[in-house]
């Protein structure tokens, strides 16, 4: 496996495994997106709240599930088969028992809420966790050796036949159990198709001792993600049983759009850059280079998508999911600067965690929910919007916070970052404005939404080769790159 990694860490492998990751989410997200705009039409604003208050749940228990091994196995220099082997055999155990956990667990969802119909939608929604496992390996063995264009496959496959099945089933009436089938099938078909890509298998090996070392380095990571788990989902706990379920769904749809380009993008770039930075784990320099470069071209490619996003929300919503749900936009434009800053996070994240210092890891995600919660609680009986604008302030503290460490380790201060990613957030904020006019004409939605993509495109371009921005330049290399390469292929 060690002879792989180091040819996969070549430029090109990088680049093509970004590239490849990206294609993924992109084609997953589209699908799933139309699937979720022909649902939205489809079924009420309740049953998208009703199966939101289920999943607050089931993601703080696939927590457990993925419990930072995949992570301790990507990282770890040498792991080998064994190593995998004793993953896979553990985490059928595991998921076994977190399942059970969710089974027996599902009455007290049901009367925390006053509602037994969540009962059943516990229990079904939960066995993605006995799935969740073997997918969690699989996974780490793809990242590990940036074989990225296995995800396209398994990714796509379980995005097109849940979301096939899901529409079917809420055209033939069944309300918020076309939902569930089409989280549980995603997982279900994903997971089986990754199975049949991927060559690995485990071999009849499981050791004790190997287990306590990927343990001792994971058991941070999960820890940290647990609290993070909690602070993200106990705002929408909280909207579900001090407001209604319809709150509830509007703050979610709210955040669709923007997550839907940060799952694209900084999904991609995250799969890559912690294998790729573990690789170079001792050389700070290299590490360096890899964050500032991660940040900035990221950057480069949210901030337009964000600021376009927040700028156009009235035209873009009501065209795609009808005015029903025009009580989202304020929500959606407090996600599209809350998502803005994401790529620091990511970057610095990573980082830390390549470098092998998951303590540090956990002890930032500690003192950033600490923030976090203290926040969530003073506004949470104000008003579901205060809880919203919570987010904005926790996220410029968690920055700061995550940036921290490696003005240390890498030498890479919060001051220098910002610095380095100003010319393309200031840049989207200017082309917002111009483009936001055009919402004024006397025209149809769908025209003003095509001016406004057009003409923001071609002035974020434009702009960008008149300031000469350095991620400009390597977009437009790495992209041109690519198409040569597929064009050989064919």
């Amino acid at each position: 496996m060690s002879e792989y990694i180091q040819e996969a860490a070549s430029r090109g492998k990088v680049i093509s495994g970004f590239l490849w990751r990206f294609a993924e989410r992109i084609a997953s997200q589209l699908v799933q997106f139309v699937v979720s705009v022909v649902l939205a039409r489809v079924l009420a604003p309740e049953a998208f709240g009703t199966i939101s208050l289920v999943l607050v749940f089931t993601q703080i228990l696939q927590v457990f599930v993925d419990s930072g091994m995949g992570s301790a196995l990507i990282q770890k220099k040498d792991a080998d088969d064994i190593d995998f082997s004793t993953v896979f055999y553990f985490n059928i155990v595991w998921c076994t028992l977190t399942y059970m956990v969710a089974f027996f667990a599902a009455p007290a969802v049901g009367a925390f809420y006053n509602n037994p119909d969540l009962v059943p939608i516990t229990r079904v929604l939960a066995t993605t966790l006995l799935v969740s496992g073997v997918r969690n390996v699989q996974q780490a063995y793809v990242s590990r050796t940036l074989q990225f264009r296995r995800f396209f496959w398994s990714t796509l496959s379980g995005t097109v036949v849940s979301g096939i099945v899901g529409v079917a089933m809420a055209l033939m009436g069944y309300g918020v159990w076309a939902l569930v089938a089409q989280q549980v099938i995603n997982v279900l078909v994903a997971t089986i198709v990754l199975w049949f890509t991927v060559k690995w298998r485990p071999i009849r090996a499981f050791s004790l001792a190997r287990l306590g070392t990927l343990v001792s380095y994971g058991w941070k990571l999960l820890v940290s993600a647990l609290i993070d788990t909690l602070y993200n989902n106990i705002r929408q706990l909280l909207i579900g049983k001090i407001y209604t379920e319809t709150d509830l769904a509007f703050y979610n749809r709210g955040q669709q759009f923007p997550n839907l380009v940060v799952v694209n993008i900084n999904a991609s770039i995250d799969s890559v850059l912690l294998p790729v930075m573990s690789l170079e784990q001792d050389d700070a320099s290299r590490v360096r280079s890899m964050c500032r470069k991660s940040m900035t071209v990221s950057t480069y490619v949210m901030a337009p998508l964000m600021m376009g996003i927040a700028f156009c929300a009235e035209p873009l919503v009501s065209l795609v999911f009808t005015d029903k749900w025009l009580p989202c936009v304020p929500y959606l434009r407090i996600f599209c600067i809350t998502y803005l800053f994401w790529p620091l996070h990511t970057a610095n994240l990573n980082a830390i965690k390549a470098m092998g210092r998951s303590d540090l890891f956990l002890k930032l995600e500690i003192a950033k929910n600490i923030i976090g919660f203290i926040l969530l609680i003073a506004t949470m009986n104000i008003s579901v919007m205060a809880m919203a604008y919570s987010l904005l302030v926790n996220s410029v503290a968690s920055q700061i916070i995550n940036s921290w460490p490696n003005r240390k380790l890498l030498n890479y201060k919060y001051s220098e970052q910002l610095l380095d990613i100003l010319p393309s957030i200031s840049l989207s904020v200017v082309m917002g404005l111009a483009v936001y006019p055009i919402s004024w004409l006397p025209l149809p939605t769908l025209a003003i939404l095509t001016l406004q993509f057009f003409a923001g495109a071609a002035f974020y371009l434009v702009g960008s080769s008149v300031l000469k921005l350095d991620s400009y330049d390597y977009v437009k290399q790495m992209t041109v790159s690519f198409i040569k390469k597929m064009r050989g292929r064919a």
